[in-house]
C-alpha cells in the first residue's frame, strides 16, 4: 500500500479544459458523488443567479474576478482536463507532475489526493473543469463548505488511506475538513515548513507561504522519484531524512498525527 499523500488545491488553475464535459460518476471516491452534485448545483445556481454582488461575496471575489462567476455558471458544460493539469500554483509548479519519470508518475496516480472545496477530494487523473470555489465559501442551501465536507468526507478518506501511512500536506482550512482518528491518526504525518534566516545575526524561523508551498511540492516529488514505500509514520519521517530534508519532530501525542517541521535554511 503506497503512502496516501494529501495535497491542498491551488488558487491558480489552467484557463480551460480540453476534453469531454464533466461526469461526476467517473471521479475517484464515488461515494462522494451525491455530495459533489449538491455542492456543484449550489455553486452553479449562485453564480448564474441575478445577484452578482452576493455571489462574489460568498466566494470572496473582487469585481475584477467576475469572469470566475461566468465560468462557474457553466461548469456542467465546460471542457475538462486531468486534475494534474488543472492545478497550477506554486506547489504544483515545484512538483512538476508532467516531468515525473514513468514509475514515479504511476506512484503519484495511486498515492495523491487533492482536497477541494467543490469536489471534496480528487485523484490526479480525475477530469475536472477549472473552477473557483474556496473552502471558506458559504453556498445557499449547503452552508459553510468546511463544515459540509467535514460531515461527508470521513468514510471516503479513511477507506482511501487503507492500512498505510498518510502524509498530510494540506493547509489548515482544508485539513479541517477531515481529521484522522484513532489508529489512522497515529499513521499520519503532518508537515509544517519553517523558513530559517538570520535576523541581526540570530537565526529566526517563520512560515512563509511561497517557501511552504514550494518545499511541499519538492518534497512530494522527491518521495515519488525515490519510490519511497514506508509502511509506518516513523518510516515515513525516516524517508524524508534520507532525502536530506531537515526534519524536526514534535513530541508525540497518543491518538493524534505525528507532527514534524521541515526547516528550509536561506542561503
Amino acid at each position: 500500500m503506497p503512502v496516501l499523500i494529501l495535497l491542498p488545491p491551488s488558487e491558480g488553475k489552467a484557463e480551460a479544459g480540453a476534453g469531454r464535459r464533466l461526469d461526476l460518476s467517473r471521479l475517484a471516491l464515488p461515494e462522494l458523488t451525491p455530495a459533489r452534485d449538491e455542492v456543484l448545483t449550489a455553486l452553479v445556481a449562485l453564480c448564474a443567479g441575478p445577484d452578482e454582488a452576493a455571489a462574489r461575496a460568498a466566494l470572496g471575489l473582487s469585481e475584477g474576478q467576475r469572469g470566475d462567476l461566468r465560468r462557474n455558471a457553466r461548469l456542467r458544460q465546460a471542457a475538462t482536463a486531468p486534475a494534474a493539469k488543472i492545478y497550477t500554483g506554486v506547489l504544483y509548479e515545484a512538483l512538476d507532475l508532467a516531468s515525473l519519470p514513468p514509475t514515479a508518475d504511476r506512484l503519484a496516480r495511486r498515492s495523491v489526493l487533492i482536497s477541494s472545496g467543490l469536489w471534496g477530494a480528487v485523484r490526479l487523473t480525475d477530469r475536472i473543469p477549472p473552477y473557483r470555489c474556496p473552502i471558506g465559501a458559504k453556498l445557499p442551501g449547503v452552508g459553510a463548505l468546511s463544515a459540509y465536507w467535514r460531515r461527508a468526507l470521513a468514510p471516503a478518506m479513511a477507506a482511501a488511506a487503507g492500512a498505510g501511512p498518510v502524509l498530510d500536506l494540506r493547509s489548515g482550512a482544508y485539513a479541517a475538513t477531515w481529521t484522522p482518528r484513532g489508529a489512522l491518526a497515529e499513521r499520519t504525518v503532518t508537515v509544517r515548513v519553517l523558513h530559517e534566516r538570520a535576523v541581526d545575526g540570530v537565526p529566526a524561523r517563520s512560515v512563509v507561504s511561497h517557501f511552504n508551498k514550494a518545499t511541499k511540492g519538492r518534497l512530494v516529488r522527491d518521495l515519488l522519484t525515490a519510490g519511497a514505500r514506508p509502511r509506518t509514520a516513523a518510516a515515513l519521517v525516516g524517508a524524508l531524512r534520507e532525502l536530506k530534508y531537515q526534519v524536526e519532530e514534535q513530541p508525540p501525542v497518543a491518538g493524534r498525527p505525528r507532527q514534524v517541521d521541515v526547516v528550509v535554511t536561506e542561503l
